[in-house]
């Protein structure tokens, strides 16, 4: 007969350990979940809207930034996506002088 009581259950060796991983992993992934939220809801410095005319399409786009410098080039590149095809296309596109430019200070 076995000598295990009756409705006790045998314990695998390492199942404590793996279930302490599964735990730390657990609390890990909602970290990081947690931080990608809350920067998500961060206010950027400075607003800047672009406007640009490449080959006779036009496009604007507003983006926020930490930095004035930071949000006029990633305006420029989201409008460029737009109308550019193509790496070489995209390049020559932000070298366009933007039809307008304005930026703001965030809230």
């Amino acid at each position: 007969m076995d000598s295990a009581p009756v409705g006790s259950r045998a314990v695998k060796p390492g199942s404590s350990k793996r279930g302490r991983i599964g735990l730390f992993g657990l609390l890990a992934l909602f970290a990081l979940m947690t931080l990608i939220v809350w920067r998500s809801f961060q206010v950027g410095g400075v607003r800047c809207e672009v406007c640009i005319d490449y080959r006779d399409r036009s496009q604007c786009r507003t983006v926020e930034g930490t930095n004035r410098e930071e949000a006029l080039g990633a305006a420029t590149t989201n409008a460029c996506a737009f109308l550019s095809n193509g790496v070489t296309d995209s390049m020559a596109c932000a070298r366009t002088p933007p039809t307008k430019s304005e930026c703001t200070a965030g809230e």
